[in-house]
């Protein structure tokens, strides 16, 4: 019991922190920071979600802060009425995979944030300080997918980081040929059959399982409609591709991670998020600004 007081102590404190480091106008500057990469520092933002580290707040730049959460106000000042807003105790996080990719670090968590959630979050950093942040989130399922899977299981190995450039361009095509065009003839250039591991809720593995999705949806009139690929990011054998659409006429925000292996799209894990209405946004930076 003292514990979980001490941890919703230290958010209270980091949200405080937050919200007042919104005066500072300059970058801080000590050495931990110095030392730490851009990975560390994101996961250690995310952390402190959960640990109230205010150690962490240093790694954001007080005076530049862009927000992309479109439930969350812009700045610092957001991000802190935020936590303050958490149930006392409530948050939970647990960061499964993080990558980076030029200025550009993202991440796959298991979040308990007003509720138990996946997410991906990607930051951006300028001069070793995050600037930017934008997020898909989604509620956690309680069950397995066909196959057994979950949002968040498999493997978290880093390889192949000599062949990164040639993944995300494998996954960028992919997303292009067959997502937003619908070039179903072309799947087996990007997918070896049954060699395909599934993560998504209600997909089980394999081309017969995306196939076997892709019927029942019609049959119910649902329809899932890719229309603008944003950005592909990728470090090793993971590659992110963030895309806007629809979903059951919804509009949609598609985060999709695929592991790559052997010049083939092995794995996948997804978070799909609905859009708001404009009139509900807390900011005005929309959900794929400056990608």
């Amino acid at each position: 019991m003292k514990k979980s007081l001490s941890i919703a102590a230290r958010t209270a404190a980091t949200a405080a922190a937050l919200i007042t480091a919104t005066a500072c106008t300059t970058n801080p500057s000590d050495s931990d920071s110095a030392t730490l990469s851009n990975k560390d520092k994101a996961v250690a933002v995310l952390n402190s979600i959960e640990t109230g580290d205010q150690q962490a707040v240093s790694y954001i730049n007080p005076a530049q802060y862009t927000q992309h959460n479109l439930a969350v106000a812009d700045g610092l000042a957001g991000f802190g009425a935020v936590l303050q807003a958490l149930p006392e105790g409530s948050a939970k996080v647990n960061v499964v995979r993080a990558f980076s990719d030029g200025d550009y670090v993202f991440s796959h968590t298991d979040y308990n944030f007003f509720g138990p959630k996946v997410g991906f979050d990607i930051f951006r950093f300028e001069n070793g300080l995050i600037v930017e942040h934008w997020d898909n989130l989604a509620v956690k399922a309680e069950n397995a997918n066909p196959s057994g899977r979950t949002q968040l299981d498999g493997t978290t190995v880093l390889a192949d980081l000599d062949k990164t450039a040639e993944n995300k361009a494998l996954v960028s095509d992919f997303v292009d040929s067959i997502l937003v065009k619908g070039e179903m003839d072309k799947l087996t250039t990007f997918i070896d059959g049954e060699n395909y591991l599934q993560h998504n809720t209600q997909i089980a593995d394999g081309l017969s399982g995306l196939a076997a999705a892709f019927e029942g949806m019609a049959q119910q009139g649902i329809s899932m409609i890719y229309t603008e690929n944003h950005i592909v990011l990728g470090e090793g054998n993971f590659v992110l591709s963030v895309s806007e659409g629809t979903f059951a006429d919804a509009p949609t925000s598609f985060y999709d991670l695929f592991r790559v292996e052997g010049g083939k799209i092995v794995e996948h894990w997804d978070v799909i998020e609905t859009i708001p209405a404009q009139d509900e946004w807390k900011n005005s930076n929309g959900k794929f600004g400056n990608l």
